[in-house]
């Protein structure tokens, strides 16, 4: 479907070809038709060649795609795709990867398949790949080893850290091959970035729901952000609590911090019947929410949880190690257009010298600024991004955030 949708977008069939000739296979010929799924007009593409009933394992498609004279990135991203899919029924089966025997995906339509997807988005120039969380549906599928729950174990084990909804369908939605090749070359998963569409392709599948069975596929540009910053989207939980001790708050915040949240917020709040509460707020990427859900549900009385997605703009960071008088001190520096715009001494470090020295805090706190000042590069402030990329500090330890 994703390569269907490809062609749908305007990826030419006969360059595509030209490149796919070169896999050492047998002949085989592509046909693309034009059908409706439901009230959607769809791109339909098939593979037609002879009998194939070779089982390859990953070592011999990774010597079939080495063959070929397919683009070095081409042929890297797809090796990884069969890689995932290899790991993933290792795991499942219980065998080593050189072990697993490819049924459906080692079929030669499956090559041309996966191989044809990372082909096509390196001829349209892609380079950001963002999808949207994928279905879970329900019900069973067919497969060389019997029948098996849906989503497909393999397909599961793919697709672990990756957003997933639930569907109400019965039926596979995400196969496999969908799995791993969403999952090899998606940057990101969730709400699309601001963006200009160019181009909408529908790719169409076989099988028939009470919905059109189709994918749906954008090319686009991406929409410059104002601030000139790469931003994300992230998700926010709320809760308003007015029952939680001080001592239950630092502990629910441990625990949500613990498990992935990127902010943890306790707001005043003035709650129905005039009682003092909280408004809880907690800051995640996406496929966090559910284990940060079961903490809040678990260690909070809230009955109920909000959720929202946000767009965050993030400055570019860093931890530089200054010298002072009373000992090494990190210093987070954040900068724009490369121009540092914050400098922050890491407390512990400070806490740390004032207690070794016998010093006030803020005396420590304000050597270390003054050593990261004194050797922080001038900035031209006619020509900002003329230091951007810059170290800074020249001969100063650098050490990670």
């Amino acid at each position: 479907m994703l390569l269907s949708a490809l062609i749908d977008c305007g990826l030419s069939l006969e360059t595509l070809e030209k490149h796919l000739k070169t896999l050492p296979l047998p002949p085989w010929q592509a046909i693309v038709k034009k059908v409706r799924k439901g009230p959607i007009a769809a791109t339909a593409l098939s593979f037609q060649y002879e009998s194939d009933q070779t089982e390859r394992h990953l070592s011999t498609i990774c010597d079939l795609i080495e063959a070929s004279a397919l683009p070095d990135r081409v042929k890297e991203k797809t090796i990884e795709v069969f890689r995932l899919l290899a790991e993933a029924e290792a795991k499942v089966h219980g065998v080593p990867v050189q072990h697993v025997h490819f049924h459906e995906v080692g079929a030669l339509d499956s090559i041309l398949d996966i191989t044809g997807v990372v082909l096509g988005f390196y001829l349209l120039d892609v380079n950001q790949i963002v999808c949207s969380a994928l279905p879970f549906s329900r019900g069973f599928v067919s497969s060389r080893h019997g029948l098996l729950p849906v989503p497909a174990p393999a397909t599961l084990e793919i697709l672990k850290d990756v957003p997933l909804v639930p569907s109400t369908v019965d039926g596979e939605l995400v196969t496999p091959t969908g799995a791993a090749l969403v999952k090899g070359l998606a940057s990101q998963f969730g709400l699309p970035p601001p963006m200009r569409v160019a181009a909408i392709g529908y790719g169409a599948g076989s099988r028939e729901f009470p919905f059109p069975n189709v994918l749906r596929l954008l090319l686009a540009e991406p929409e410059p952000a104002s601030l000139d910053l790469p931003s994300t989207w992230l998700s926010v939980l709320e809760a308003a609590l007015d029952d939680l001790t001080p001592e239950g708050a630092g502990f629910v915040m441990e625990r949500l911090f613990a498990a992935g949240a990127l902010d943890v917020l306790f707001l005043p709040a003035q709650m129905k019947k005039n009682r003092p509460g909280f408004l809880l707020q907690v800051l995640s990427q996406t496929e966090k929410v559910s284990d940060l859900l079961t903490i809040l549900f678990s260690e909070t009385t809230t009955l109920g949880v909000r959720s929202y997605f946000v767009q965050r703009w993030a400055l570019p960071r860093e931890s530089l190690l200054v010298t002072t008088p009373f000992g090494p001190v990190r210093i987070k520096v954040a900068r724009y257009r490369g121009r540092v715009v914050t400098a922050s001494p890491e407390f512990e470090d400070c806490r740390r010298c004032a207690l070794e020295k016998n010093v006030p805090l803020k005396e420590v706190y304000s050597q270390a600024l003054k050593s990261f000042w004194s050797q922080v590069e001038p900035v031209d402030e006619e020509n900002i991004g003329a230091t951007e990329g810059k170290e800074g500090l020249g001969p100063t330890d650098r050490a990670d955030l």
